[in-house]
């Protein structure tokens, strides 16, 4: 298996139909925080991100994908090039009974919703981490009550494990976003799900 973690020079871009994933610019941080401070983008997390947060946020975010060539990319829509958020790949910052492992995740502003953007961007950074990366499973993590990226996670082939909930280690305890659910899609379910894949 690729090792996720080699350094790289240049980050990798993705582009699907409609969506480009590219490494993150300067003007990307305004739309970010306005979409880290949105009541119905951060429902389902702990708080809102003041600006400087959201833009510590981007500075972890930038700092990996210099260091991986790939991570949460910067999400635009290719036909207007407008900023809708992020969409890919990253390291949990936090030890539990799966890690280490490589997590799928996204967060586009609420006026993006609707259009099937994270699904789309979701598959061509599933396509990464089991092509190019070699990865063996990929995993995604929510709140139970996160119906909406629940159908994402699903949409994209991912099942849940439901023997693997858990309380996240890093939002405190009585905190009622700190239990999560879990799912995964390994290497070979993720190729069995593709076109023209012969069934064993």
């Amino acid at each position: 298996m690729a090792d996720p973690t080699t350094t790289a020079t240049t980050p990798t871009e993705l582009r699907t139909d409609r969506l480009v994933l590219r490494q993150w610019r300067p003007e990307d941080r305004a739309p970010f925080a306005a979409l880290n401070d949105d009541p119905a983008v951060m429902e389902h997390f702990p708080e809102h991100l003041t600006r400087a947060a959201s833009d510590a946020m981007a500075d972890r975010i930038e700092a990996a994908l210099t260091q991986h060539g790939w991570g949460l990319w910067a999400t635009e829509v290719a036909e207007t090039g407008e900023f809708i958020g992020f969409v890919g790949l990253s390291i949990p910052r936090f030890e539990e009974h799966f890690t280490p492992c490589v997590e799928i995740g996204w967060r586009l502003a609420r006026s993006s919703w609707g259009r099937g953007y994270a699904p789309e961007g979701a598959r061509a950074a599933l396509a990464h981490a089991f092509g190019p990366l070699g990865l063996r499973e990929v995993v995604a993590m929510t709140i139970p009550a996160n119906d909406r990226s629940q159908s994402v996670m699903r949409k994209i082939g991912m099942a849940r494990d439901e023997s693997a909930d858990f309380d996240h280690p890093l939002i405190p305890e009585g905190d009622p976003t700190r239990r999560h659910v879990l799912y995964r899609i390994s290497r070979d379910q993720w190729l069995a799900q593709q076109p023209g894949a012969t069934q064993k």
